[in-house]
C-alpha cells in the first residue's frame, strides 16, 4: 500500500470545540498537500472549508448529532440540511445509542433511513460508538446500519474509549456485506495502526493525526 492509497483513506479530522477559522484553513491546506480524502469538521465550519477546497479534490465531511447522538431526529435532519446547503458531501451521524440499547431498533433504523433519504448523492456514515457496546450489540447494530441504507459503519466519535481496534473492525466486517464501508476512528495516531485497521477490513480512517501518520512514511 503506497502513500497515496493511505492518504486517500484518511478523513482529516478537527472537531474540537475551540477550533478557529485559522485552524480550519490550516486543516484544509494540509489536506490538499497530503491528498487526504476529506476534512471532517463541525457544521459551522463547512462553508469555510467548502470555499477553501473548491478547486481541489478534497471532500468536505461534517457531523450531525455529534457527539452523543441523543438529539431528536428532527434536530439531526435540520443539521443535515444545513451541512448539505453549505457544501458537505459526506455526513457522519451519531445514532441514538441509548435507544438502541433500549431495544428501540425501529426508531434507530428509521432515523438512519430518514437521513439517507434526505441526503441523495451524499455519503452517510453511521457512528455506533463501539466502546459502549458488547460484541453481540456491535454485530446487531452493524447489520441494522447496513439494512437502513447508510454507506458506512463508523466505530467511534473519539469521546468514548477505546476507539477502533482490529478486533472490532474484524467483527464489523464479518457482520456486513463486503460492499459496506467501514470507517475506523478513535485513537488512531500511527501508520502501524492505519495499516492494521485497513488490513482488518476498514475502508476509511478518521484521525486528527493525519499529518504525523504521513510523516512516518518513507521519503521517495
Amino acid at each position: 500500500m503506497d502513500s497515496l492509497q493511505i492518504a486517500n483513506c484518511i478523513d482529516h479530522t478537527l472537531l474540537k470545540a475551540g477550533t478557529t477559522g485559522e485552524m480550519i484553513s490550516a486543516l484544509c491546506s494540509s489536506a490538499i498537500k497530503h491528498n487526504f480524502h476529506s476534512v471532517c469538521i463541525n457544521p459551522s465550519r463547512v462553508q469555510q472549508a467548502t470555499e477553501y477546497l473548491s478547486s481541489s479534490k478534497v471532500k468536505v465531511c461534517s457531523v450531525i448529532g455529534f457527539p452523543l447522538g441523543a438529539t431528536s431526529t428532527i434536530s439531526k435532519l435540520q443539521e443535515l440540511e444545513f451541512c448539505i446547503l453549505k457544501g458537505a458531501t459526506e455526513i457522519d451521524m451519531v445514532i441514538n445509542i441509548g435507544y438502541f440499547k433500549d431495544g428501540k431498533l425501529g426508531y434507530v433504523s428509521n432515523e438512519i433511513s430518514k437521513i439517507v433519504k434526505n441526503a441523495p448523492g451524499n455519503i452517510i456514515k453511521a457512528i455506533i460508538e463501539t466502546a459502549l457496546l458488547n460484541n453481540d450489540e456491535i454485530i446487531k447494530v452493524s447489520k441494522l446500519v447496513e439494512d437502513s441504507g447508510a454507506h458506512f459503519v463508523k466505530t467511534s466519535t473519539g469521546y468514548s474509549k477505546p476507539g477502533a481496534t482490529t478486533k472490532i473492525i474484524n467483527l464489523i466486517r464479518n457482520s456486513v456485506n463486503s460492499e459496506m464501508g467501514i470507517k475506523a476512528s478513535g485513537g488512531i495516531n500511527s501508520l502501524k495502526q492505519v495499516k492494521e485497521l485497513l488490513l482488518a477490513g476498514a475502508n476509511r480512517i478518521g484521525t486528527s493525526s493525519g499529518i504525523n501518520i504521513m510523516n512516518e512514511l518513507p521519503r521517495n
